[in-house]
């Protein structure tokens, strides 16, 4: 341990000429800066070496932020270094680090170990770190790792991150367990920004929670060595998740800097271009609760015939499906809960392309021309047996929206997919149904058969007027009121009664008779549904 009282390290500590300048900006809280005067040999993930002027033990390091001196009378003790390389391996498990720590584009020879252990505010930036292990860390500010290179993943496990966590143009590759960040558990007290990132491997963030909004604009994920790229089920975000683009030039990144709050989505400048979110394998969402919105515009899925876009029971204000059509594998949003739905035709896979039993919707918001034709079409494709409540529902939010003519006709839709489940015999009556009165969806057909029917029956009557019941008594003969007395099944005209039909008559009587009851029962349906709203 450092005595407190002069500040020096102590004896047999033996401090290399970089570990003393490191201990004296430690006391000042100043930035130790050990970059080269040739800026190809800056990069820490390249091949140059660093030499012994650049290198600091990991020991020392560990020992200022564990037990460092005092700072300098007027300063705030702090770690600063940049372009400096740390061998051997820093473990800091199970500390509580007091110091502010903020490396910038460091080399680190062996793993960094911070598990369990507590910062203050952690940012390591442009860094190249074989593994980070940060299992059930605590911060009380913000974890930042923008632009590190990490070979052999991250470990956040049940981690704690007071404010932001801030990932940008990370690149992490997977671990032995082919994992890139395992981060199952994890708190994020604000923010939790991962935008323009990189990750080989399993991006896992099983039952995380986020305070704010959780941005993954312009990422890639790419698990060529398992089922998915993305696991996140019982993920919340109380805000808005974004799985979008992100603009690129026009000097967002000058200088290879990354933007502390990450990049914010405008109208495209001049000289501006646009990177989508990729995601090459599965994803999984299920279960996952999004205060404001889930956003998936310009989303691009790339995945094999096993894999889905797994979105069930999902559960979120606004889901922005905005993304490209993917090829392969399935779209699953089976027991999701949405207010609105925003979207494209053409984001939608094909047929067996989409699963979505059960989902729920109240309005619909399609951006561009999205007519009714491809909306069915987009029903049957996650219907590949016929089910009925994809067709209700999408009726109910088109009647909820005063489209109750296209209302009609899903509902129609739905009986034509339910007559080609049934027996000939069923499906005979339906094409009956639907040549006459189109189910009853459409009762103005059903009133011009009955008009069409009354004509022809006054017209047969006319010719072949019907003896009297009695003679001398009754009405006197009236074949167009004698046809609609046939033909209305309640009413009564005092015409039915009157008369005795004989021969080929009695056939024509019975043929009306019937008719009338099956119109005016489709009629009185047809006349209840414009009047009833669902």
């Amino acid at each position: 341990m450092t005595d407190p009282a002069d500040g020096e390290p102590p004896a047999g500590l033996e401090l290399t000429a970089a570990e003393r300048q490191m201990w004296q900006a430690f006391r000042t809280g100043s930035t130790l800066d050990l970059r080269s005067s040739t800026p190809g040999h800056n990069d820490p993930a390249g091949p140059q070496p660093w030499g012994p002027e650049r290198s600091v033990r990991a020991r020392t390091v560990a020992l200022l932020l564990l037990h460092g001196p005092a700072a300098r009378p007027g300063r705030v003790a702090a770690l600063k270094l940049n372009g400096v390389r740390i061998t051997g391996t820093l473990d800091l498990s199970g500390g509580a680090v007091v110091p502010y720590v903020e490396l910038h584009n460091c080399r680190f020879d062996e793993q960094l170990l911070v598990p369990e252990c507590s910062f203050t505010t952690l940012r390591l930036v442009g860094c190249a770190i074989p593994r980070l292990e940060g299992a059930r860390i605590r911060t009380e500010g913000d974890l930042h790792l923008p632009r590190c290179v990490v070979q052999h993943g991250i470990r956040l496990s049940d981690a704690h991150i007071g404010t932001d966590l801030l990932l940008n143009q990370l690149v992490v590759r997977r671990d032995r367990r082919g994992l890139s960040i395992a981060a199952d558990g994890m708190t994020v007290g604000q923010d939790l920004q991962a935008e323009m990132m990189r990750s080989h491997g399993e991006l896992s963030m099983r039952g995380a929670t986020v305070g704010a909004s959780l941005s993954l604009r312009g990422s890639t994920l790419n698990n060529p060595y398992g089922r998915r790229a993305l696991n996140a089920p019982q993920l919340t975000v109380e805000r808005t998740l974004y799985l979008t683009a992100a603009g690129i030039g026009s000097g967002r990144y000058a200088g290879g800097a990354t933007p502390p709050y990450g990049i914010v989505l405008t109208a495209p400048e001049h000289g501006t271009r646009l990177r989508r979110f990729e995601c090459l394998g599965g994803a999984r969402l299920d279960d996952g609760r999004f205060g404001d919105a889930a956003d998936l515009s310009q989303a691009r899925f790339v995945m094999e015939a096993d894999q889905e876009l797994s979105l069930r029971r999902v559960q979120t204000p606004e889901l922005r499906f905005l993304g490209e059509k993917q090829q392969r594998g399935r779209v699953v949003l089976s027991g999701a809960q949405v207010t609105n739905l925003i979207d494209r035709y053409d984001s939608w896979p094909g047929p067996g392309g989409l699963v979505m039993a059960g989902f729920s919707y109240e309005r619909l918001v399609p951006l561009g021309h999205f007519p009714l034709a491809r909306r069915l079409d987009w029903v049957a494709a996650a219907t590949p047996e016929y089910a009925p409540e994809p067709y209700e529902r999408l009726a109910g939010a088109l009647r909820a929206s005063g489209e109750d003519a296209d209302a009609r006709a899903v509902l129609l839709a739905k009986q034509r997919r339910r007559r080609e489940t049934l027996p000939p015999a069923g499906k005979a009556w339906g094409y009956l149904q639907d040549w006459t009165v189109a189910y009853g969806y459409r009762p103005g057909r059903a009133a011009v058969w009955m008009a069409v029917l009354w004509a022809l029956g006054a017209l047969y009557f006319s010719y072949r007027p019907v003896p009297p019941l009695k003679d001398g008594e009754g009405p006197a003969w009236n074949a167009a009121l004698y046809t609609l007395d046939l033909l209305l099944p309640v009413i009564d005209l005092g015409q039915g009664t009157a008369w005795r039909p004989v021969g080929g008559q009695q056939w024509a009587v019975a043929a009306l008779t019937l008719l009338g009851w099956i119109l005016a029962t489709t009629v009185a349906a047809g006349a209840s549904r414009l009047l009833r709203r669902q």
